[in-house]
């Protein structure tokens, strides 16, 4: 859930190295560091906070490098300090290791090295990495990572560099994503290849407990008992466009505002029109195969796990396949059941999410056909997945996630819409479905120009610490998306119910001080959720209405209503997601939080 940035070469590593962790810092951290090899011994520099406090701290000892790692921390193991901070080393300090990912044996590790006279500084799980090298290092480093990586248990990425290998930095990389860059003269090590994109685009990904080495000139790659693996370079296949802020104040705001863009980019050339259907240049799966499909089971986390939910709602109801939506990090712990003829789609942002990735690699171990559903193509999950289709949202950089969820809701619908077509869908009914698709960019521009109203009402509701979000059908998974936005970027108790069960239970905690998001735009419910929406004005509970121009009735119940354009109920989640992304950032504003890095949150979960 941190970063990972090694360079070697002609310019000044510190600052190569605190660049890169700038390009890292999307990702969510607590603290940053760095180590080099200078004049025959280790220099570091930790901090806790932001990489430009550690850059202001290697400013000032106007530190040089000619090699240097660094690391940008999400804690795990021990509370953000300096001390906690990476890199870690060994008692000599003649080894510094950064490390993502959790040694899960670090404590039976850590006993056995106390036993033999180790002293521990900090808190962490990867102090012990250091200790371990170090405890069997008799001048030969390579040897020394293998011994080492042989007893660790648990997800990894480690940068190490050794005083005595002023001109080498090594790396091995076990179910955690690591891979070196190779330019010209110079070369990288990193968690996440376009950190270093701007300066090359050739690649090598470790897996499977791989060490590489790279030096200025060239790289090496060894499997876990050491034989030298021969593995070419690849090419990175899109580097990353400028991520500045522009004209907008956080990254989120912009991000949300560039959603009728990245919406139409995942409709591209995705459409046929000619025949109501639609197309993935990048699905390789046949048509007998895709008609074959008995049963779909998905699998995510977060915001890709509530983008699963929505589409299990459009998939039984356009497609009539059973689907089965499932939580990633406990999924994996059922020793499920697949029958033949389940297709599996892993839905995740980054594609380097730790437990939808574990559960891929289980599925596939069972069998399964895995189609993915990502934003990045140089990432785990395109390579694990039989087939990935590619969100093409760019690079989001806010940490809650806005632009990707919509287009992970569109190019599921494009799914449904093939699947759909192959089973029982007229083709008029398709090109109704795809007109209804080809309105959403639009549809989009009409929500965003709704923002200041939408900043009235959040600057309005911004001083309240609990909310519920209710919805019905494919809006109850659209409500808990709402919430986690909320949660997520102002810190706020919000809550996602679906409509009809607020009276088992929930409505109990219904009172003036605790309003409703109510997400109202779908037509099959409507009249449902009004009769819901009583039982709450009745207990005296606020109520945000968020529903399709027109609607009749809920201006008499709601104390706001917020009015977007029609479409079907399959993609009514979109518009109404757009207006509760807006929502949680002007309440977020208005409290005054960190909105793009909100506390305790990654980018990437790269840690189970």
């Amino acid at each position: 859930m941190c970063g990972i940035f090694g360079y070697i070469g002609p310019k000044n590593a510190a600052k190569m190295v605190l660049d890169g962790l700038k390009r890292l810092e999307y990702r969510g951290y607590d603290s940053a560091g760095l180590a080099g090899v200078s004049n025959g011994k280790i220099e570091y520099c930790k901090e806790v906070g932001k990489v430009s406090a550690l850059e202001q701290l290697v400013n000032d000892r106007k530190m040089v490098l000619s090699m240097a790692i660094a690391q940008t921390r999400w804690a795990t193991h021990g509370r953000p300090s300096v001390v906690n901070a990476h890199p870690h080393f060994d008692a000599s300090h003649s080894i510094a290791v950064v490390h993502n990912g959790i040694i899960e044996n670090h404590d039976v590790l850590r006993e056995m090295l106390k036993r033999s006279g180790v002293n521990f500084i900090s808190e962490t799980d990867t102090e012990v990495v250091a200790h371990l090298i170090a405890s069997t290092y008799q001048g030969d480093i390579l040897d020394s990572i293998r011994r080492t990586v042989a007893l660790l248990k648990g997800s990894y990425a480690l940068a190490i560099i050794h005083r005595d290998y002023p001109d080498q930095i090594f790396g091995v990389a076990h179910e955690s994503p690591l891979m070196l860059g190779m330019g010209k003269g110079e070369a990288f090590i990193a968690s996440d290849s376009n950190s270093f994109s701007e300066y090359t685009r050739d690649v090598v990904y470790l897996t499977n407990g791989e060490i590489g080495v790279i030096k200025t000139d060239h790289f090496e790659v060894y499997s876990s008992s050491l034989e030298q693996l021969d593995k070419p370079l690849k090419t990175l296949t899109e580097a990353v466009a400028g991520v500045d802020k522009g004209d907008f104040d956080h990254y989120t705001l912009k991000e949300i505002f560039e959603q009728p863009e990245t919406v139409n980019y995942a409709l591209l050339s995705r459409l046929n029109e000619e025949y109501g259907t639609a197309q993935f240049e990048e699905l390789h799966l046949s048509v007998s195969t895709l008609q074959s499909i008995e049963r779909i089971l998905i699998i995510g986390c977060g915001t890709s796990l509530n983008a699963g939910n929505v589409a299990s709602y459009m998939i039984e109801g356009r497609a009539r396949i059973p689907v089965q939506v499932e939580i990633a990090s406990e999924f994996r712990y059922k020793n499920p059941v697949i029958p033949p003829h389940t297709l599996v789609i892993a839905i995740s942002q980054s594609g380097e999410t730790a437990d939808t990735i574990a559960a891929v690699r289980e599925l596939k171990a069972k069998g399964a056909r895995i189609v993915g559903i990502c934003n990045v193509p140089e990432s785990t999950l395109n390579r694990e997945a039989h087939s990935t289709l590619f969100l093409r949202a760019g690079p989001e950089i806010g940490v809650c996630s806005t632009k990707a969820f919509t287009s992970q809701v569109v190019v599921l619908a494009l799914f449904t819409l093939l699947l759909a077509r192959m089973k029982h869908m007229d083709k008029a009914e398709g090109i109704r479905f795809i007109s209804a698709l080809k309105a959403l960019p639009n549809q989009i521009e009409q929500v965003l120009t709704l923002a200041p109203r939408i900043e009235e009402i959040a600057r309005h509701y911004s001083a309240f610490n609990n909310f519920f979000y209710i919805g019905r059908g494919a809006m109850y998974p659209t409500a808990l998306e709402g919430a986690l936005k909320l949660k997520e970027i102002s810190y706020i108790n919000a809550n996602g119910y679906p409509a009809g069960e607020m009276k088992h239970g929930p409505i109990a905690l219904i009172n003036e001080d605790c309003p409703t998001v109510a997400l109202c735009a779908n037509r099959n419910t409507y009249e449902k959720i009004l009769s819901n929406l009583n039982e709450v004005k009745a207990r005296n509970g606020k109520i945000i209405a968020i529903a399709e121009t027109g609607s009749e009735g809920i201006d008499q119940i709601a104390d706001e209503v917020i009015s977007i354009p029609s479409t079907t109920d399959e993609l009514a989640p979109i518009l109404t997601t757009v207006v509760t992304q807006l929502f949680a950032y002007y309440v977020s504003l208005e409290r005054g939080t960190d909105i793009d890095q909100p506390r305790n949150l990654a980018k990437s979960v790269t840690v189970e």
